[in-house]
């Protein structure tokens, strides 16, 4: 069963040049216990879908259309203190890029983890209680809920931000490039926290990363978003094992490999200006198979079972790629 469920979901922002949509159309679902990769470059909008599914977009931006429904029930109908109270961190949790701007330098860690349940009402001995037990659960000695955010290390203050969006066990975590600014060794013990997590209590996760690497060792699925639409959806072995999408295909052939025959292969170009007015498919400019067909938008169709794609390409499979090639 779905526990997520997004359909043409779109995010403007208002700009000196006009708006510009950062999300556009964009549908998927999420079962219960599953990881959902979304990756893509930097501009692609992944992080505007994941403010926007937590209703934290910046005053110029505004959900300009789409259903979001958490088990079944429609959010976008919610007015905000409804959704405060009864969804943000209690059904839907985020934990955001770069935990040590999002730790206050001078609260401790404790307090800052039980903020939310002192509010709802939870006396001071049980929110201590309930602190230690959620820094036991994410690997923290019991001693760092005295801690100020500055004695702890990169991969402990990313611990925290764990187990701070924890506090009221949602079923769904919305992780925001949770490893990027950590080192190697550190990202590996975030990725295993993450996976105990997901075996152990069935938690929903929605995985935003540039990183393929990250989303293949965690993710049942992968979505590769470009330009504000999805361009590929399907099963992790689907797409970062056999995508179809061109622009899938370049992101893969631009990762280094110890035993590739070849070197990565830079992708050219830079993706499109949102605030302008786009037709066609908007890879078009960067695509080494692009013919007359992608003036227009292509079709988001399914390839095979659950594998979604978003290309002229599969409408067109009696033509060779010799002669959609440039």
């Amino acid at each position: 069963m779905a526990l997520l469920e997004v359909r043409d979901l779109a995010v403007e922002y208002s700009t000196e040049r006009g708006p510009l949509r950062a999300v556009d159309g964009v549908d998927f679902d999420l079962a219960e216990g599953e990881a959902l990769g979304i990756i893509g470059e930097s501009g692609s909008g992944k992080t505007s879908l994941a403010v926007a599914l937590m209703r934290l977009l910046p005053s110029n931006g505004t959900l300009a259309g789409g259903s979001i429904r958490l088990a079944r029930d429609e959010l976008t109908t919610l007015d905000d203190e409804t959704f405060r109270t009864t969804v943000r961190w209690s059904r839907m949790a985020m934990v955001f890029q770069g935990a040590m701007h999002s730790l206050n330098p001078v609260i401790r860690v404790g307090d800052q983890i039980g903020e939310r349940l002192r509010e709802d009402g939870l006396g001071k001995s049980e929110t201590r209680a309930r602190v230690e037990e959620l820094l036991t659960r994410v690997g923290l000695p019991m001693v760092t809920a005295q801690r100020y955010p500055h004695e702890l290390s990169g991969g402990m203050k990313q611990r925290v931000m764990i187990a701070s969006a924890l506090t009221h066990d949602p079923p769904l975590l919305i992780l925001d490039e949770p490893t990027s600014a950590l080192d190697v060794s550190i990202q590996a013990q975030i990725m295993n926290l993450l996976k105990e997590l997901k075996a152990e209590r069935a938690i929903s996760m929605l995985f935003i990363t540039h990183d393929l690497a990250l989303a293949s060792d965690l993710c049942d699925r992968v979505a590769v978003v470009y330009a504000g639409q999805v361009r590929e959806l399907g099963s992790a072995e689907q797409v970062l094992g056999q995508p179809t999408d061109p622009y899938t295909q370049r992101l893969l052939a631009s990762i280094p490999s110890l035993h590739a025959p070849s070197p990565p292969e830079f992708l050219p170009g830079a993706p499109p200006d949102l605030r302008e007015q786009l037709g066609g498919c908007r890879f078009a400019a960067r695509c080494p198979l692009v013919f007359e067909a992608c003036t227009e938008e292509p079709p988001y169709i399914e390839v095979e079972g659950g594998h979604r794609s978003r290309c002229w390409r599969h409408e067109r499979r009696g033509t060779s790629e010799a002669e959609v090639a440039r």
